[in-house]
């Protein structure tokens, strides 16, 4: 369990893909540069989802993400932050914002 505050010290916000590329040597590692609009700017993250998506199908989709937590070396790349996805069982699903004219950088509450 964690408190209420534990949980609203989470930043989440909408960012757009601009590229996606396979982590050299790995099977599940995708790195995404993601624009989180003026405020945060752009930033590299690195995800685990390169068993249920492909790089190409990433570019241009907006998707959640939090944003405040400390980067973490992950295969010698400095990811800035976690994507949000839904897992169940051996399945993912992307989660998608259902208007997709918010722009990058939109906090989620």
């Amino acid at each position: 369990m964690v408190t209420y505050e534990d949980f609203a010290a989470l930043e989440f916000r909408v960012g757009l893909i601009r590229s996606a590329e396979r982590v050299p040597e790995t099977d599940k590692l995708i790195k995404c540069t993601i624009d989180f609009g003026p405020e945060i700017g752009e930033r590299t993250i690195v995800s685990g989802i390169a068993a249920w998506v492909t790089p190409e199908s990433l570019v241009g989709k907006k998707l959640p993400y939090i944003v405040n937590l400390e980067p973490r070396v992950i295969k010698g790349i400095e990811s800035q932050g976690m994507l949000l996805a839904l897992s169940y069982g051996e399945r993912l699903s992307l989660l998608v914002p259902e208007n997709t004219d918010v722009p990058p950088g939109t906090r989620i509450k």
